[in-house]
């Protein structure tokens, strides 16, 4: 069976509900305006679903510069925010040992988020000036091992504020092998949603993606740099923000690893263009690390 990507996803802002693609453009900081934006908490860190679940019900949208959020009970806000426009003074945000810049973008998105959330909180944006690298261990020590094939790969990967690298991949494969144990368990099966991957790959064996080294789409090579550890927000319904013990459970008693319960693969990209696109139905071909 061929392999080919078969969803794509991208997430505006940082731990809120995704939007799905046909075609997306991308670049090396990721899939376009994916965690463009992240909320800060009253003192200026970053927040998540982890400690905050009703993040999941805030859906935004995207049309040119504006931004739009809608959750329940709330009037539809709309924010204009040209990514180019003059530089405000910069807000330093951590995103876990990562620091980087972001633009606040102002009171009355502040204000809303505030009253949904039910706390003090503020809306940033990546600042023009900010300069965020992926891991330079993980990338350095795929580079060093691929040199042969990959002379060119690029040591840097500038991105926005994703927790430490610009696209996380996932196969359906993986995930349809998760559902059978938890279906056995007698439990619900999970959407991919739960894991909130850029990018869904069709065609390959289950946990297949573990022996996976890179993948060329439309001229593109995506480095597998790191397999992804995953936290408590895969326990989260994301459409209604409630919280259970699963597929935490299983997914732990099956996938339990020295670097954490594993699920999916981070990833940086070569090759990109201003043209540079990605879509459902493309072919993906594998290159494998045994």
């Amino acid at each position: 069976m061929s392999i080919t990507v078969l969803s794509l996803h991208s997430y505006p802002v940082k731990s809120c509900a995704g939007l799905s693609h046909d075609t997306i453009n991308l670049t090396q900081a990721g899939l376009a305006f994916d965690r463009e934006w992240v909320l800060v908490d009253w003192q200026g860190v970053f927040m998540t679903q982890r400690q905050y679940p009703r993040m999941a019900l805030i859906q935004p949208t995207l049309a040119a510069s504006l931004l739009s959020l809608n959750a329940p009970g709330m009037p539809a806000l709309s924010i204009a925010s040209p990514p180019d426009s003059p530089a405000t003074p910069p807000v330093s945000v951590r995103i876990w040992g990562s620091d980087t810049l972001g633009r606040d973008e102002g009171d009355t998105a502040a204000q809303w988020l505030s009253q949904f959330m039910g706390t003090p909180c503020r809306l940033l944006r990546v600042h023009p000036h900010a300069k965020r690298n992926a891991s330079p261990e993980h990338v350095n020590a795929w580079r060093h091992k691929h040199h042969d094939t990959e002379p060119a790969f690029p040591a840097q990967h500038t991105f926005g504020f994703a927790d430490g690298f610009p696209f996380l991949i996932a196969n359906q494969g993986s995930l349809d092998e998760l559902n059978r144990q938890l279906i056995a368990k007698g439990e619900s099966a999970v959407p991919m949603n739960r894991f909130r991957p850029n990018i869904v790959l069709q065609g390959l064996d289950a946990y297949e993606e573990d022996y996976l080294t890179s993948l060329g789409i439309g001229g593109l090579t995506f480095a597998l740099v790191k397999r992804c550890a995953r936290c408590p927000i895969p326990n989260i319904d994301q459409a209604t923000a409630l919280s259970a013990p699963e597929p935490g459970l299983t997914l732990a008693a099956h996938r339990q690893f020295p670097e954490g319960v594993l699920f999916g693969v981070n990833a940086v990209v070569s090759g990109t263009t201003a043209s540079s696109c990605i879509s459902t139905g493309d072919t993906v071909e594998p290159a494998y690390d045994f």
